[in-house]
């Protein structure tokens, strides 16, 4: 289902993760992924899903349960979406590639985990005043 590139960094970096299809779907939970300061938990299991066309076709949003949230509150943006998928109910991170932003043959899992935390990070950051 993934590319070996994939698999290795999975066993290798991700122990306790899970790979299965859904809905036409690779659907890969990582579970207990490390939140960074300003949210109200430490760590939320991670559904990434993978279009049949993967790699070349380049992921789109992921999906934390439980939801997650600010320590102060504050909404975070385009996160408000529930959707169910392998029985759970998960909240909806909508964050996509611009154009020619996925590197197909270059970019892999472990490139779209870094760019699902720096999202987290600058998410988690206080807004200036």
């Amino acid at each position: 289902m993934l590319p070996a590139v994939d698999q290795d960094y999975l066993q290798a970096r991700v122990p306790g993760h899970s790979v299965s299809l859904d809905g036409g779907m690779i659907a890969i939970i990582i579970p207990s992924f490390p939140l960074p300061s300003g949210f109200t938990a430490v760590a939320a299991d991670l559904l990434l899903r993978l279009s049949p066309g993967y790699p070349d076709v380049a992921p789109d949003m992921w999906w934390f349960e439980p939801a997650v949230h600010r320590t102060d509150g504050q909404v975070i943006e385009a996160t408000q979406s529930q959707e169910a998928y392998l029985g759970r109910t998960w909240q909806r991170w909508s964050r996509h590639f611009q154009a020619g932003q996925w590197r197909s043959g270059i970019d892999s899992l472990e490139s779209y985990l870094t760019l699902v935390r720096k999202e987290l990070d600058a998410a988690g950051r206080a807004r200036a005043a």
